[in-house]
């Protein structure tokens, strides 16, 4: 299993530089932290009182990584969980905040298990992901990964502006499909004409 700092690392690259997308929720993103995640943080990196685009940009990749560990991976519980989930939920808890305990919840729910979608990882979740780890090693990582897949699908169908994101102007997969099916098993990733014909309605 790799080690936190290497799915961190692993991380940043998908993440990337800075982008300011009127289109994306989040806001002003550099390696993956949003505007929104400094405020919270109060990361006032310029010094001028106030936190905006300008810190953003200033935000080092050291600092990226730093920030992911500690309130992305450790804070929510991520460590706790079983390791063959920990690179996938860290990996969406960075991408979409809570929505990721919550898909892993679900999930749970889907295989049986009495879990509360809250977005937290408490006792009954963690006892949960668990067991179910013992009972499908082989299956839960694909299952999870599968589930974020949906996740951003149905994200996309509902709001038109995030459809560029799940799907190229060719009419490929774009960065969330891709992303998600990472954590996919190859012979459970869709292949062009499945997600050609999964995103036929979107205009």
């Amino acid at each position: 299993m790799p080690t936190v700092s290497e799915i961190a690392d692993a991380i940043l690259a998908r993440e990337g530089g800075y982008v300011n997308d009127p289109d994306d929720p989040g806001g002003a993103t550099n390696h993956g932290v949003t505007v929104h995640t400094m405020r919270r943080l109060g990361l006032d990196l310029t010094g001028d009182g106030r936190v905006d685009a300008s810190d953003v940009r200033r935000l080092s990749r050291a600092q990226a990584k730093d920030i992911f560990i500690r309130h992305y991976f450790h804070d929510p519980g991520i460590s706790k969980l079983p390791p063959v989930l920990q690179a996938t939920v860290f990996d969406m808890q960075v991408n979409a905040g809570a929505n990721a305990v919550k898909i892993l919840q679900r999930l749970l729910g889907k295989m049986g298990f009495e879990v509360k979608v809250d977005g937290q990882i408490g006792p009954e979740t963690l006892i949960a992901a668990e067991r179910a780890a013992k009972v499908a090693p082989d299956h839960i990582k694909d299952a999870y990964g599968i589930e974020r897949r949906n996740y951003y699908y149905a994200l996309a169908d509902r709001r038109a502006a995030s459809r560029k994101f799940a799907r190229r102007r060719d009419g490929g997969k774009g960065g969330w499909i891709k992303r998600a099916e990472e954590f996919i098993s190859p012979q459970y990733r869709f292949s062009t004409a499945e997600h050609r014909n999964r995103t036929r309605a979107w205009r």
